[in-house]
């Protein structure tokens, strides 16, 4: 299927209300109060003069709906003083750190290939994990081949956000795919770039249009950005050159709306949203309690010092002597008493941490991860105890993650075989993820050491057991090292062949001793 002709409504139309959740899910990751007001309340709110909607004072759904915490109208004459909490940034943090915080193991059976995983590994890593977070936020991401001899001389996997893609599913698989972006805009003058992967090619076009409309197609050369790509790149494979990575599934959201069915799920999703917005208005309240409970005195007015015409008058704390002031004719004294609000610490604290924790029950994490428990974990096996919630859930998206990955990887290499001829041999690898939790080095050892002392297990095992990363290779030359370094068994001394008979009865070979 080529590119659009041009003309039409862009993003198409099927796909508008997901890209508007998506436009919410990252609102709330990105966490900017004023893209949280504009999102819920007015949309030129800028942090200094919100102005309200009507729908925020009407009853039912839609009120309901505007009238989150974000989009409460905001009393006339005052400044906006919401604070947001930025726990969904660092959820989505969280789950890409849980991934690929170290690298993955990326295993073949060629050498020559297995060389050429190893050296990208270091550059894949760091593109996992920058697009595991936003897709932790979005629901899933897409891994694209790329190449530009002036940068490099072969391919490599770039990351594309979601809410950036147009996909095309066949019987749940991603069949083909069009990237888009802005690369200029210009009073309402949009410049499109489209790139659309389909099995067998890249396509790339240029159109000049509007916010909402694709507008005609130009040449690619109009624009410095564009110029140096050509229309049409024949990539010599049956397969689609991008692949999505989900973050999990399901997806309760879109299940039923087609465009939308084989999308991953967001963090995020369900009533995760709605608690962010309860933890932000508690987080408010508490601050707000601090602001008014600042300590505050009341003085005659008699005790303040004018300080010019328009400028107010002033209490100076440091004056040691003031002059005389005559009493007040109404009898009453001139007194300076001190005022100072209640801080409900206990109260904003516990409700907080209440909403903190329905917030990770319905992510999959475990307070432990984020530091909120009491208890320090000293060993591997506490830690893996505190967060097997979030354990479990590293492992269910690893389990969506690693054969997309794997794909992606085999198709880089066959893309590199037939375009680069670069000699590597396409293969389908297999990828293990990292533990996050590392094991005590020190309770390994005390395991060995008694599994050798019982005799209960080889040098190879033990080996293995220490050393799990290694590869058979390397296993097996350390069993050769710690056989060499063993000294060899020290013969008994006292000890006496027993090759004969009974007691009393020469060994064999011996002669009888005569007695006189």
């Amino acid at each position: 299927m080529p590119l659009p002709a041009g003309g039409g409504t862009w993003p198409p139309k099927q796909h508008e209300p997901i890209l508007a959740h998506y436009n919410t899910l990252n609102t709330w990751y990105e966490g900017d109060p004023d893209a949280l007001a504009a999102l819920y309340g007015d949309p030129t709110a800028t942090g200094q003069r919100p102005t309200n909607r009507p729908a925020q004072y009407r009853g039912g759904l839609v009120g309901w709906t505007a009238r989150k915490f974000w989009g409460d109208p905001t009393p006339d004459g005052e400044k906006r003083r919401k604070l947001h909490v930025p726990v969904a940034s660092d959820i989505a943090t969280m789950s890409a750190d849980l991934l690929f915080s170290e690298p993955p193991a990326i295993t073949v059976e060629n050498t020559t290939t297995q060389a050429r995983i190893d050296e990208m590994i270091p550059a894949l890593q760091a593109t996992l994990l920058r697009n595991a977070e936003v897709g932790a936020a979005l629901g899933g991401y897409y891994l694209r081949a790329v190449w530009d001899k002036e940068m490099a001389p072969g391919p490599w996997l770039d990351g594309v956000d979601a809410d950036t893609a147009i996909p095309e599913w066949r019987w749940g698989k991603l069949h083909a795919v069009t990237f888009w972006r802005v690369v200029e805009q210009q009073d309402s003058t949009w410049l499109y770039h489209l790139e659309r992967h389909e099995p067998g090619w890249i396509l790339h076009g240029l159109y000049r249009g509007s916010m909402s409309d694709l507008g005609t197609s130009i040449a690619l050369t109009e624009h410095p950005e564009t110029a140096k790509l050509l229309p049409a790149i024949k990539t010599e494979l049956t397969r689609c050159t991008a692949r999505y990575i989900p973050n999990m599934y399901p997806n309760r959201t879109w299940r039923r709306v087609p465009a939308g069915a084989n999308l991953g799920r967001s963090d995020f999703d369900g009533p995760v949203m709605d608690l962010f917005d309860r933890l932000d208005m508690v987080w408010t309240s508490w601050m707000r309690d601090i602001y008014l409970g600042r300590a505050r005195l009341i003085v005659p007015r008699d005790y303040l010092q004018n300080q010019g015409p328009g400028k107010g008058s002033a209490f100076d704390l440091d004056r040691e002597i003031y002059e005389a002031v005559d009493g007040l004719f109404n009898g009453d004294r001139l007194e300076i008493s001190a005022q100072q609000f209640a801080i409900r610490v206990v109260e904003h604290r516990d409700t907080q941490a209440e909403i903190l924790a329905a917030i990770l029950r319905a992510t999959g994490y475990s307070a432990q991860s984020f530091g909120l428990s009491g208890d320090v974990a000293v060993t591997a096996t506490e830690v893996s105890a505190k967060e097997r919630r979030s354990l479990t859930t590293r492992g269910k998206k690893g389990l969506y993650t690693t054969p997309e990955l794997a794909a992606a990887i085999e198709m880089l290499l066959q893309l590199e075989s037939s375009m680069f001829r670069t000699g590597v041999v396409p293969e389908l690898p297999t990828i293990a993820l990292a533990d996050s939790v590392s094991p005590d080095i020190m309770q390994l050892a005390q395991t060995a050491h008694l599994m050798r002392q019982a005799e209960a297990a080889s040098d190879e095992t033990l080996v293995r057991m220490l050393h799990p990363d290694w590869d058979e290779t390397e296993v097996q030359a350390e069993v050769d090292r710690i056989g060499d370094a063993r000294p060899d068994p020290v013969v008994d001394p006292l000890g006496l062949p027993m090759t004969g008979g009974g007691p009393g009865e020469p060994a064999e070979g011996e002669q009888p001793v005569e007695e006189e």
